[in-house]
């Protein structure tokens, strides 16, 4: 048995122990979103539009991580809508940002790993970094759209009555909690991917600015910030969306009500 074997069973039976159907649940959308993720990548790699791919793909992975977990009916459409609306508006940002940096390909710091093989492979290296950037931002956006969808329904819930204005400030409210996590967790897992990157660049004596333009780094950090902006925008999103249904569900109230 390797390693990563060994590692996904003790995974399995952790989300089972824990999450019980739900964990299963979980574990298994995780995989099938593992599958569809290798099956763009062979896409792509037959030369099929990568940013087509992708994001076609992103809509799959993004209905197939809401729609999975345990929220409501309400929430999960809800935060499947506010996803797609933020993902649209991402790659609004990601295509014109990712010509500009010109971070697609391999930097200095690959060339020996490289050396001897073919760099021709016949796909815009540029288009990969904004499909890297995609894929990247996709799980921030799905883990706060979830978060906060479900926090409203909760709310709706409880108190049906509840004014639109007062559901989106408590969204707002809710949002602000989410915002620190998220910058953090998103933060954390740069810098632990990235730490034997920042040893070589203190090794080789890198100054900030030289830091700040290698292209492997600043490819890394668009990525994490496109994802903030991601988690951001998503937090009114959400909750205008949220907001809206619950204003046209009492305005349809009383006309139901006098129907019968």
């Amino acid at each position: 048995m390797g390693s990563l074997t060994a590692l996904g069973l003790v995974l399995l039976i952790l989300m089972i122990i824990v999450g019980g159907k739900q964990g299963i649940s979980s574990f298994l959308s995780m995989v099938v979103n593992f599958g569809i993720l290798f099956f763009s990548i062979v896409l792509i790699a037959f030369h099929m539009p990568p940013i087509i791919v992708t994001v076609v793909a992103s809509v799959i992975l993004l209905s197939i991580t809401i729609f999975w977990s345990s929220a409501s009916d309400n929430a999960s459409t809800t935060a499947f809508q506010a996803s797609v609306l933020i993902l649209i508006v991402l790659i609004a940002i990601i295509i014109p940002i990712e010509y500009w940096a010109r971070v697609g390909g391999f930097g200095l710091e690959d060339s020996e790993e490289l050396e001897g093989l073919s760099l021709y492979v016949g796909i815009n290296f540029t288009k990969l970094a904004i499909c890297t950037a995609i894929l990247s931002s996709l799980g921030a956006i799905a883990e706060a759209s979830i978060a906060i969808a479900s926090g409203l329904d909760e709310i709706t819930t409880q108190h049906p009555k509840i004014p639109a204005d007062q559901l989106f400030a408590d969204g707002i409210f809710i949002g602000k909690q989410i915002i620190g996590t998220a910058v953090n967790t998103l933060f954390f897992g740069f810098f632990g991917s990235s730490m034997g990157l920042f040893i070589w660049f203190y090794g080789l004596n890198y100054s900030l600015g030289d830091i700040l333009n290698d292209k492997i780094f600043a490819a890394e950090l668009i990525a994490i910030v496109i994802s903030l902006i991601g988690v951001v925008l998503t937090i009114p999103g959400t909750t205008l969306i949220m907001s809206y249904k619950l204003r046209r569900k009492q305005r349809q109230g009383p006309k139901t009500e006098s129907d019968h």
